[in-house]
């Protein structure tokens, strides 16, 4: 454990150091840290397999998606909750996600006819939800239009939020334990009844903290560096808290991100309003110097994921790869992601050519790992824990392979904006 653990941080420390360098290759932190991942597995096969099933690796699965899905729900860029075309972002999180998701799970039915229709949308839940990870700069790209950058913003920051309640109900369904429910209506009480208590657990927690933050800091009790401790420390706390009541940590860890930015936001810009001309400046950096701490940790997080992926990768060479998950991800990371999104912005006000862009660019990262790896876990030991992971491993490592220099030639062709 103590030379994966070195290695990891090796890794991490030179694509830290050489960052800007390797970006001029298209080698971001997802490439390098899962090339590492597999060169260290190939030293130490014979142990990824019985650590990545464990209950210690799950549980930080599921604290890194606690972090992952509070940050998501923080970063959405312009004052508005839904960003600056709602109504296409609307079509993309309740439509287009719906049909990707369906789409998903008819095609795994031909190709994985053993498997169960609560196993294809556990897979299904997994490969669909979008994340910037392999291809960072996309979203901040000028040569997109501000439209077509703030849809896949917001697409990025809350499908996976929206996916969330939809894989937990999928994972109660297909549970083995004496607690499981065993019908579809049992997990649906049971997951309505947690997304009900996550979702008044997020709302109250996140806006106590964002209130809290600015009276002690109009008070002075309060530095920057224990406001960004204090941020980086919500998810947890938040997600730690709905579990001791009963709920579901990772929707609190959602909605609190959206409750939290959303009076944070709001605080902010009174105190911008009401300072004298000459602090408003120091106003204005609280929008983004609180997030600091929590941006770096979760990047470190984020990496030490795509190394699990790359020690993964290793384990599934070893055991086998199928034709039908090959065509199975393929699918999922072009026609199954595109399909859908042309048909649910059928008639919106945007030109073709963004249309496209919207549907092209929708990469994997590490939403996909972390969902993997929980239901690797959560799941009985059995081919249906193995298409899991093999499905995770095969479409995360396309998607570093499609979109990590992909997205820069779909941009260039497709991208200009006058």
């Amino acid at each position: 454990m103590i030379p994966t653990v070195l290695a990891a941080a090796a890794v991490a420390m030179v694509r830290s150091l050489a960052a800007l360098r390797l970006q001029r290759w298209n080698l971001g932190a997802p490439a390098m840290m899962v090339l590492g991942g597999i060169l260290i597995g190939l030293l130490v096969q014979d142990s990824v397999a019985a650590a990545l099933n464990t209950d210690v690796a799950q549980h930080v699965a599921e604290i890194i998606l606690a972090f992952l899905l509070f940050v998501d729900a923080t970063e959405i860029r312009g004052g508005r909750l839904w960003g600056n075309s709602p109504g296409v972002a609307g079509r993309m999180l309740l439509l287009a996600l719906p049909l990707s998701l369906g789409s998903a799970m008819l095609l795994g039915a031909l190709l994985f006819p053993d498997l169960s229709w609560t196993m294809l949308l556990i897979i299904a839940c997994v490969v669909m939800p979008i994340d910037f990870a392999p291809s960072e700069g996309v979203v901040r790209d000028r040569r997109l239009s501000a439209r077509v950058r703030s849809v896949l913003n917001v697409e990025g920051g809350y499908n996976d939020g929206i996916v969330t309640p939809v894989f937990v109900f999928a994972l109660l369904l297909a549970g083995s334990g004496e607690d499981a429910p065993k019908t579809p209506l049992g997990a649906l009480g049971t997951a309505v009844s947690q997304a009900a208590i996550a979702i008044g657990v997020g709302l109250a927690f996140g806006s106590l903290v964002a209130w809290l933050m600015h009276r002690t800091d109009r008070a002075g009790w309060t530095s920057a560096q224990t406001r960004r401790i204090t941020v980086a420390l919500t998810p947890l706390v938040a997600y730690s808290l709905a579990v001791q009541l009963g709920g579901n940590g990772f929707v609190t860890s959602f909605v609190c991100g959206i409750a939290f930015r959303y009076v944070h936001r709001l605080l902010v810009a009174r105190a911008i309003h009401r300072a004298p001309a000459g602090q408003r400046g120091h106003a204005l950096t609280a929008l983004t110097r609180d997030f600091g701490l929590l941006e770096d940790v979760t990047a470190l997080m984020t990496m030490t994921m795509w190394f699990v992926v790359g020690l993964a990768a290793v384990v599934m060479f070893v055991l086998g790869i199928s034709w039908q998950a090959i065509v199975f991800c393929v699918a999922a990371l072009t026609l199954l992601r595109l399909v859908p999104v042309l048909l649910s912005l059928f008639g919106a006000p945007l030109p073709r050519r963004d249309r496209l862009l919207i549907g092209l660019l929708g990469p994997r990262g590490t939403t996909t790992i972390v969902f993997g790896l929980i239901a690797f876990n959560g799941l009985p030991d059995g081919t249906p824990a193995d298409t899991v992971l093999l499905t995770t491993v095969l479409c995360v490592i396309g998607s570093v392979l499609l979109h990590g220099a992909g997205s820069e030639t779909v941009i260039r062709r497709l991208g200009t904006v006058k």
